[in-house]
């Protein structure tokens, strides 16, 4: 098994099929969109295929180390995460195959007019350790 993130998207990927902003559904479509997300996530709870998942709040802020009790804390810029990432989940699954078919469904989640989406998704391996060779 391997496990990958599946990253949503504000902005920044290419636009997509049925490409209406969030803040203009109705909320009709913002619970059909969720519920979409529900249900996949369900079923891939029931093959042993979701780890996780989260929808993210555009808010956030910048934190650094910047000394013993001095943390700076800033609001931006957010050009990596706040402004770009909308959610994210992660999925644990036989083959990189499998990770891009499931990407691909997720994709197709309704949005403005009950239409897909048809959104692109960014499929992220997660970092795993070289093998171990011995003599």
């Amino acid at each position: 098994m391997a496990k990958y993130l599946l990253l949503k998207h504000y902005r920044g990927a290419p636009p997509a099929v049925n490409d209406v902003s969030m803040d203009q559904w109705t909320p009709e479509e913002i619970t059909a969109h969720m519920r979409y997300m529900h249900d996949f996530a369900a079923r891939l709870e029931g093959t042993g295929e979701f780890v996780d998942g989260q929808a993210l709040a555009p808010e956030g802020t910048f934190v650094r180390y910047d000394g013993p009790g001095r943390p700076p804390v800033t609001d931006g810029p957010f050009a990596e995460t706040k402004d770009l990432v909308a959610g994210w989940m992660v999925i644990d699954v036989d083959s990189y195959e499998r990770a891009v078919e499931l990407a691909g469904e997720l994709s197709a989640a309704p949005g403005a007019g009950g239409r897909p989406i048809h959104e692109w998704l960014e499929l992220r391996p997660f970092l795993t350790a070289p093998p171990t060779v011995t003599d």
